[in-house]
């Protein structure tokens, strides 16, 4: 893109004593991109967050982030940067509206998106003046959500944003991202929730014991893994053994006369082939989703050196 990258990693380590946070995690997320960073709880994504935003030091490697070093410019980049932590914690005896004005002067910036934030996320002026003491874990979420877009950052660190917020607000959730995304700004969104990332985001990281296993688009994720295909068989007795040949190997999950398998591409033609010859009442292929692919990928063995296989521009 020409641009210096929004976020950029070079062998960056993190270590507690001898327990591994990363390792020699290396990863440039461009200005202007969604950018999922995906892993199981424990595989080093809140480790990295913090970072990135300069919450921890670490053991070996560097970070640069909006071009600045998190922890030594950390004045110059809090005006630029908003973050919602997985583990968002308020001081209770604080109003909403307080809350709010404390962490406007942390970041040192102006907050002119505060009113309308509010607004389109359904924290009413009654709401923020009650302590936060009261508030459910949905509404101390949206406030944590206002505060890290309130002063419209370049760069948003979202570590599971979408925790216990109803369907409605996830729907503008996912419509500040799209607009963050067309104003140029850069969203680093952190999850487990598959479905909002492969939603949100265009490419991804994936990670497991704090090495990058792959980073790619979502879309060749997707292409690139396995297929779903459901298959309904007419005539089946009950209590006979229920098998569908050769397409057993695809370790089929079944209720009552239906299945379900993932089958790689390749393997596609030559597994439809068997499930005809059998009696098939219904049958359907779709592309995998991105759980399936996460999935396949954390069933692979994991690059030796921490480097990732891919990285998709």
């Amino acid at each position: 893109m020409g641009e210096t990258p929004a976020i950029e990693l070079t062998r960056l380590s993190k270590r507690y004593g001898p327990v591994v946070g990363v390792e020699s995690l290396s990863l440039a997320v461009e200005a202007g991109e969604v950018f999922g960073f995906l892993g199981p709880n424990g595989a080093g994504k809140t480790t990295t967050l913090r970072c990135l935003v300069g919450l921890l030091g670490p053991t070996s490697g560097h970070a640069r982030v909006l071009g600045l070093d998190p922890l030594a410019d950390h004045a110059r980049l809090a005006p630029r940067l908003g973050y919602l932590p997985g583990e968002l914690r308020l001081y209770p005896e604080l109003t909403g509206a307080q809350t709010l004005d404390l962490l406007t002067a942390l970041q040192r910036a102006p907050s002119p998106r505060r009113r309308e934030l509010c607004e389109r996320l359904d924290l009413s002026d009654r709401d923020l003046r009650r302590p936060v003491l009261g508030y459910s874990r949905g509404m101390k979420q949206k406030l944590g959500l206002v505060q890290a877009l309130q002063h419209e950052p370049r760069l948003v660190v979202l570590d599971e944003p979408t925790e216990g917020l109803d369907p409605l607000v996830q729907e503008t959730f996912f419509a500040l991202m799209a607009e963050a995304a067309g104003a140029g700004r850069t969203v680093l969104l952190s999850s487990h929730v598959l479905p909002e990332v492969q939603r949100a985001c265009g490419r991804v990281a994936i990670i497991r014991e704090g090495r990058l296993v792959t980073v790619e688009r979502v879309a060749s994720l997707r292409e690139a893994r396995a297929r779903r295909i459901r298959v309904t068989l007419g005539g089946l007795r009950p209590g006979r053994p229920r098998s569908l040949g050769d397409a057993d190997r695809w370790n089929p999950r079944w209720q009552g006369d239906r299945a379900e398998l993932l089958v790689p591409p390749s393997d596609i033609t030559a597994t439809l082939r068997a499930l005809l010859t059998l009696p098939v009442a219904d049958i359907t292929v779709e592309e995998a989703g991105l759980d399936e692919a996460f999935l396949d990928l954390y069933r692979d063995p994991a690059p030796p050196d921490g480097t990732a296989p891919g990285n998709a521009p």
